[in-house]
């Protein structure tokens, strides 16, 4: 890892201590549902920053490394639901709650990988499509700014880089994404992610 990844990594860090702090001033303005999960996914991404910065790519191989990052959309995702659709709240904290279980035991529980290759794409897909749809279901409804796609475009771009690093442990590539292209833009996209999620989110803490 070169000083500009940690550079970029600190600089997300910093992007999500911010966030913690705005999300813990949000009063009456949000779901209180949706700021507890937003705050749970912008605290993990904080401790992977850290992590990152002080042992290295090397932990992303980690399958406890894996299932704890999961928190992160999994954070995102029911915070939108409870934001923006919060009448399904309650049936998909369920499917997070039992996404993740699923995970944990097929990444950390010996003779379960097969289940952990089975499960972790469908709910981390799961979690994606709806970090993608749910600002822009938001906004066509007038209930936020149109700035809160940002989150959905924040969604995307780490979609992309989760495709990469998966068809990279799968022994594949994906179109240009080399194990050297992936490692390079992997600090940025963090960064320009969480900027993202930060902006859009900003934006409709708000306007309220």
């Amino acid at each position: 890892m070169y000083w500009w990844d940690k550079l970029f990594l600190l600089l997300t860090g910093l992007v999500a201590l911010y966030m913690i702090f705005r999300l813990s001033k949000a009063g009456e303005k949000l779901n209180k549902g949706a700021v507890a999960f937003y705050m749970l996914a912008f605290i993990v991404l904080l401790v992977a920053g850290v992590l990152l910065i002080l042992l290295g790519y090397g932990i992303l191989g980690s399958p406890l490394v894996v299932v704890v990052t999961t928190l992160i959309p999994l954070g995102l995702a029911t915070g939108l639901v409870y934001d923006v659709k919060p009448e399904w709240s309650t049936g998909y904290l369920w499917f997070a709650i039992i996404g993740f279980v699923l995970i944990a035991l097929g990444k950390l529980v010996p003779g379960l990988e097969g289940l952990g290759r089975v499960v972790l794409p469908i709910v981390h897909g799961i979690f994606g499509l709806t970090i993608v749809v749910m600002p822009f279901m938001a906004v066509s409804k007038g209930m936020a700014p149109g700035d809160f796609v940002w989150v959905a475009i924040g969604g995307i771009l780490i979609s992309l880089g989760g495709m990469a690093l998966a068809f990279l442990k799968a022994g594949k590539q994906l179109l240009f994404f080399s194990e050297a292209v992936v490692l390079a833009i992997l600090a940025p996209l963090l960064f320009v992610m969480a900027l993202a999620y930060a902006w859009g989110l900003m934006k409709r803490l708000v306007a309220g």
